[in-house]
């Protein structure tokens, strides 16, 4: 018996070292997460082009269900996302008075953009298009269920294969003006496909949208209602999610085969957005995560608080990247910060010598920062305001250059074959070539809104637009 449970043993341990083979091999080649295969922004094996519109060099474009903010994923002939479709069912009444609350209580808050009066800039509706209404309407909870849909495409065609819906309930919160409910990247392990809707639930599913398993974290209370965004990352089989929100914030790491938890670490943090960085040094994969009181980074086999780092500012939202042995940690809201920390790091280092580097100028907001052989690419606030550093000591390679056609980005910027890209809420995309300069090579611009971010596969640029996802592809 011994024998026979020895050998069950060796073959179990054999077919998981021959899936972790098989997704090593094909993540370079692929986009299975949030910002890419390095979680970076770049594609290492991509050739996009440069030059398109809407009558030019557009491989296919495919409207989608509902609306979402969230950027797609590919792996293999197949592409992923999420969408949220608003149904005619009526839930529980809703109180129009009802909406977000300051932190810890206090009147409703405003949004950004709005001024005393409540008349706030142009956002998207519940259907993701233009609305003149501002914010005040979509931060209330709506009274219409909504349907959480998983969709997949085929990456040739662009015809969609399959749509599952994993759940179909009325949100208890309404959402930011400027996108819905529908805002999280999935991602896969190469065996399974992991979606999060937050509040709504994380679901693993088959390549062919059969549920695998479903996991129910509560209902998160977001900063002033502004929603939820946060993506699941996967790393061999333990999938980790981030749970900050106004009270009860906390980080857990889910089993993937069976979403049962590993372990689960409380966070002294107000909401976040950023998604989480999984990165392996020196033999331990640390699970890095910006906050508002803390950058910090935990043990994936355990949860264990690994090293922090004060010193940015509220509501972080651009992700954090890394790169031979460092992560660049940010925030551009009510103030600008940017420090690099080596993964060396033990305890709390505030302030101290072991930061390698910090500026406190030209951090994004929104969009996430692009890493790219060793030069570090950011944008200023929502702004088309471009900045390059050298990854390494932190020179300034070229300072808050304004791009006159990406006047408001959340996009986060890519790179590809020697180029980065900038793609504006207006559907305009800068392309740039990447170097110690800035030398613009392309303007593109197509007929929809863009705030999902660039997906780069071979020869083929996806672009998440406000109803339709486009492949853009030399022909």
């Amino acid at each position: 018996m011994r024998i026979t449970a020895s050998l069950f043993l060796c073959a179990a341990l054999a077919a998981t070292a021959a899936r972790a083979d098989d997704f090593e091999s094909l993540r370079l080649a692929n986009w299975h997460q949030w910002r890419g295969p390095n979680a970076d922004g770049v594609s290492p094996n991509g050739s996009p082009p440069t030059r398109w519109d809407e009558s030019t060099n557009i491989k296919w474009k495919t409207e989608l269900p509902g609306s979402g903010t969230s950027t797609p994923i590919v792996w293999k002939n197949r592409i992923y996302l999420t969408t949220a479709v608003k149904t005619e069912k009526k839930g529980k009444p809703v109180d129009p008075s009802a909406g977000p609350r300051r932190p810890g209580g206090g009147p409703r808050a405003r949004g950004p953009g709005q001024g005393r009066g409540g008349r706030g800039r142009p956002g998207r509706d519940a259907q993701g298009g233009r609305s003149g209404s501002g914010f005040g309407a979509s931060l209330i909870p709506p009274e219409n269920l909504y349907q959480f849909i998983v969709v997949c495409l085929d990456r040739k065609t662009g015809k969609i294969i399959w749509q599952k819906t994993v759940k179909e309930e009325q949100p208890h919160e309404g959402h930011h003006g400027h996108h819905g409910f529908a805002s999280a990247s999935m991602t896969t392990n190469g065996q399974y496909l992991f979606a999060s809707f937050g509040s709504r639930g994380i679901f693993c599913l088959d390549f062919d949208g059969n549920v695998k398993w479903q996991c129910d974290l509560g209902d998160i209370r977001t900063r002033f209602g502004f929603g939820e965004g946060t993506s699941p990352v996967v790393h061999g089989d333990s999938l980790v999610i981030n749970w900050d929100q106004e009270e009860d914030s906390f980080i857990t790491c889910l089993d993937a085969n069976s979403g049962k938890e590993k372990w689960r670490v409380d966070r002294d943090e107000p909401t976040t957005w950023n998604t989480p960085l999984i990165v392996e040094h020196k033999g331990v994969v640390q699970v890095i995560v910006n906050g508002t009181n803390r950058a910090r980074s935990y043990d994936l086999a355990d949860g264990r608080l690994i090293w922090q780092c004060g010193g940015q500012f509220t509501n972080p939202i651009a992700s954090p990247v890394a790169a031979n042995g460092v992560v660049y940690c940010m925030t551009g809201y009510r103030g600008y910060a940017l420090y690099a920390i080596p993964l060396d790091a033990q305890g709390d280092i505030t302030d101290s010598d072991k930061i390698l580097w910090h500026h406190d100028g030209g951090t994004p907001y929104v969009a996430s920062p692009l890493l790219y052989d060793g030069l570090l690419y950011t944008v200023k606030g929502r702004n088309g305001i471009l900045s390059c550093f050298k990854a390494d000591t932190g020179e300034e390679l070229f300072s808050e250059q304004r791009l006159d056609d990406i006047p408001d980005i959340y996009s986060s910027i890519g790179g590809a074959a020697g180029k980065v890209y900038l793609t504006s809420r207006g559907g305009t995309t800068v392309v740039i070539k990447h170097g110690p300069e800035l030398e613009i090579l392309a303007t593109n611009q197509l007929d929809e809104g863009v705030d999902a971010s660039p997906v780069f596969v071979d020869n083929d640029l996806l672009l998440r637009g406000t109803n339709h996802l486009y492949c853009i592809s030399e022909k």
